[in-house]
């Protein structure tokens, strides 16, 4: 016998208020976290993965953490090799708050109207960041016939050189601290200095003590002071310059007319002429055209200056490729060649005179707690700090 159509637990009402309860519950015992989005850059369609993937967005949104004494997972695993934390855990999310909270990229693929796989979350209870692995969208199992939850096991995320532009300062740290970097240092802007000799109150000669760098067009030299009340308008002294633009360097400067009537307080300054791309801000891309006009850019992660200030200062560019898809390194080299603008295309900018690879991906495991007291823990003064303790 069929059931009895006057009896139903789909009641819209019924169903509606078993909602908003579960709504309400989650927002007085959850916690405040941020949902991350991935969004698929250059997905591996033969192994199923995108090492370039980034993640845009973060939506602030309330999850219950399903875990009762403490994280699951195999917790803190020490080995010889170092200090692993493989902690897991399990959040709750209303479907309702999610849909309303977390909006998606337009990519139809990445579209879904519940969470996905390899979407992070990041709990600032803790300052850790979850990856998704599975999601549960039927628990607890149709009650009201309706199921008003997401359940997500989810592991403690390892970053891998992910592209992290959230908005959310912590967040976005972690590529500037952990994304595999190129360090080039940069030769600073520098300008020209001269001097200036004199025979009989005219400009004798003018000799360049510093060419300076990065000279595109000849500057301007501009005579000034030091002519007494005597002289006239036309014994005003002038003087062009010449730069070389294979090294940006101002080359020579040649006297067109010497003058008259000048003292020793004359003054011969150079006005522009300079034009370089020097300002350099953390979160802008940066490139450099290499010798097959293969142009290699990279995201700007940290930005410094030694501590002289003018002999040379150091650009950290993460995420970076080459705009063919083939694996090439910045370079340096002399001007023009070897610089890196902040523009596609552009012709100037400061010089790379070296270029390093630190690699901080190994400094990301959680473990700082142990660092300090790394050299009690084991004690490789023995000769098997794995083994039995030796005779002392």
């Amino acid at each position: 016998m069929a059931r009895n159509f006057y009896f139903t637990e789909k009641v819209r009402s019924e169903q509606l208020l078993y909602e908003d309860l579960v709504i309400e519950a989650l927002k007085i015992y959850g916690s405040d976290v941020y949902y991350l989005p991935r969004t698929i850059v250059n997905e591996d369609v033969l192994f199923g993965e995108d090492p370039a993937s980034s993640f845009d967005n973060a939506f602030k949104i309330e999850m219950y953490i399903d875990n009762i004494e403490g994280f699951d997972g195999e917790g803190d695993l020490f080995t010889k090799f170092g200090v692993e934390i493989r902690d897991e855990a399990t959040f709750v999310v209303s479907r309702a708050r999610w849909r309303k909270q977390v909006v998606r990229a337009s990519d139809a693929e990445q579209s879904a109207d519940r969470p996905t796989e390899g979407d992070l979350i990041y709990l600032p209870l803790t300052k850790s960041i979850f990856q998704i692995n599975h999601v549960e969208h039927e628990q607890p199992f149709y009650q009201l016939a309706n199921v008003p939850v997401f359940k997500m096991r989810c592991t403690l995320f390892e970053y891998s050189n992910e592209d992290m532009e959230t908005g959310v300062g912590v967040i976005d740290q972690i590529d500037r601290d952990f994304a595999y970097q190129y360090k080039l240092q940069l030769a600073s802007p520098k300008a020209a200095t001269i001097s200036v000799t004199m025979d009989s109150g005219s400009l004798s000669a003018i000799s360049i003590l510093q060419g300076g760098r990065y000279y595109t067009t000849a500057p301007t030299i501009l005579i000034s002071g030091g002519m007494d009340s005597s002289a006239v308008p036309t014994d005003s002294a002038t003087a062009t310059a010449t730069i070389d633009s294979a090294t940006g360097i101002l080359s020579a400067i040649s006297i067109t007319n010497a003058g008259s009537g000048y003292d020793s307080s004359v003054i011969v300054s150079i006005i522009g002429g300079s034009s370089t791309d020097s300002s350099y801000t953390i979160g802008d891309s940066a490139f450099q055209t290499l010798a097959n006009n293969v142009i290699m850019s990279g995201e700007i992660m940290h930005y410094a200056m030694d501590s002289a200030l003018d002999s040379s200062r150091y650009l950290y560019l993460g995420l970076a490729g080459a705009d063919d898809g083939k694996f090439h390194t910045f370079t340096s080299g002399a001007y023009p060649n070897g610089t890196v603008v902040k523009t596609t295309g552009a012709a100037s900018g400061l010089q790379v005179i070296g270029v390093t690879e630190p690699n901080d991906l190994s400094e990301n495991e959680q473990n700082e707690v142990f660092s300090s007291f790394s050299t009690d823990f084991l004690d490789f003064s023995e000769n098997n700090p794995f083994g039995d303790p030796e005779n002392q």
